[in-house]
């Protein structure tokens, strides 16, 4: 697979984490993905905490959800040349963004489990540093740039955030806000409501930055 520079000593890891639960309702990536989230979020705290030794935690927490963003997973599952590879059912156009996504945590829940931690952390370093490095500026805060942004416009209404249901174990949830603004929408997750609006927040900002 294109500069994933990892060999799997399992491949069948690897062909479960690229089915989807619509080709495979029994045998699916949905639990590696639910693993490869929190090997993905954890080794970007830590690219960040090395990267940034001078940035305080409200910088360093906007930059993580940015890649960790389902935008900037879609856009890694492209450059992993996953396009094609990821088998799934019937969805729509829309849905592919979400499913290739899904598909990198899936491979990182993979990799963890077939080498380890270390092992999927330097993936994640790998693959990551570049798109980390693409703005050294701190952020600004998500939500506060949004505001500005749709305000600038001068049209439309403030950005509106939507706590929708929960996911994950009682004792780990994982909490999903849904934000509109400007005739676009994006959703984010996270595992408190804040962190989820903000990484709504910063994928809409991405949405529309990038139209």
């Amino acid at each position: 697979m294109n500069n994933l520079n990892y060999n799997f000593k399992n491949p069948k890891l690897l062909e479960l984490a690229l089915t989807q639960s619509g080709a495979d309702a029994e045998n699916n990536n949905e639990r590696l993905e639910f693993l490869g989230d929190r090997v993905l979020g954890l080794s970007i705290a830590m690219l960040l905490y090395e990267m940034f030794p001078n940035e305080h935690e409200g910088a360093l927490a906007q930059r993580h959800a940015v890649l960790v963003s389902s935008g900037t997973l879609s856009e890694v599952a492209s450059e992993l040349g996953l396009v094609g590879k990821i088998r799934h059912g019937h969805m729509t156009a829309g849905r592919l963004k979400h499913v290739m996504a899904d598909a990198v945590e899936s491979i990182l829940g993979a990799i963890f489990l077939d080498g380890g931690f270390d092992a999927a952390r330097e993936t994640v370093f790998k693959i990551w540093t570049p798109l980390a490095k693409k703005d050294l500026t701190p952020p600004k805060d998500a939500k506060t740039a949004l505001q500005e942004l749709v305000q600038q416009s001068g049209i439309g209404m403030l950005p509106e955030y939507e706590f929708l249901e929960h996911s994950g174990p009682s004792h780990s949830p994982v909490f999903n806000v849904r934000v509109s603004a400007l005739g676009k929408q994006a959703i984010g997750n996270g595992t408190s409501k804040k962190t989820a609006t903000a990484a709504a927040a910063a994928e809409l900002l991405r949405i529309l930055k990038d139209n």
